[in-house]
């Protein structure tokens, strides 16, 4: 995506300053179910944890369908969904380093990125500018971390049978995969947004 394509893009242009609508209500009961998922695999109810994790995920994609075929596109929502997927990686991490199944590190890694993409839109705001459009990297690297958390949380389900041993192994294999490009869609961000800012200031 070209710079010139970023700029045109700091707002969608069907989104609306309203609070109140039925994807943001639906973001916010995502966002509420975060805590009560952690809470399952901190405490290796894996089975429970899973069917919550796939009401949400599939509540991610009714959000959007809803807002676009009903007009409901808002810059709340625009928001809040990216702090959805934020959240839910990081509390997932967390969870599964306080239940012994990852290492710490790897908490570290994903938390520091995400603060920095935090700064990055804080400082974006104050140029009048809204959350970069979103990169395939991005998305791939969501997308490895997922499927890790969810083979980590299958895997836990009991850890001695040989085959969920085998897709613990594969998905702390993932994991890694993950952070790396998570890491280097925030690179590609970082970029976007110190071109924005330095021609705004120009």
């Amino acid at each position: 995506m070209t710079k010139s394509m970023v700029v045109q893009r700091k707002y969608s242009p069907e989104a609306r300053n309203v609070v109140f609508t039925v994807p943001n209500v639906i973001s916010m009961f995502r966002i509420l179910s975060i805590p009560i998922i952690a809470y399952l695999v901190v405490k290796h109810m894996m089975i429970a944890s899973l069917v919550l994790l796939a009401v949400s995920a599939a509540s991610d994609g009714l959000d959007g369908l809803v807002a676009r075929k009903f007009n409901q596109v808002s810059k709340l929502g625009q928001i809040l969904d990216p702090i959805a997927d934020r959240l839910l990686i990081f509390c997932s991490v967390l969870a599964l380093c306080v239940g012994r199944v990852i290492p710490w590190w790897m908490l570290v890694f994903v938390a520091l990125r995400d603060v920095t993409m935090g700064v990055l839109i804080l400082v974006l705001a104050q140029h009048d500018y809204g959350p970069l459009p979103v990169h395939f990297v991005g998305k791939a690297g969501t997308a490895v971390l997922m499927v890790a958390i969810v083979s980590l949380m299958v895997a836990e389900i009991n850890p001695a049978l040989p085959p969920l041993h085998m897709l613990h192994l594969f998905a702390i294999a993932c994991a890694v995969w993950g952070i790396a490009l998570y890491w280097l869609a925030g690179i590609i961000y970082l970029r976007q947004g110190i071109e924005l800012i330095v021609k705004d200031r120009r």
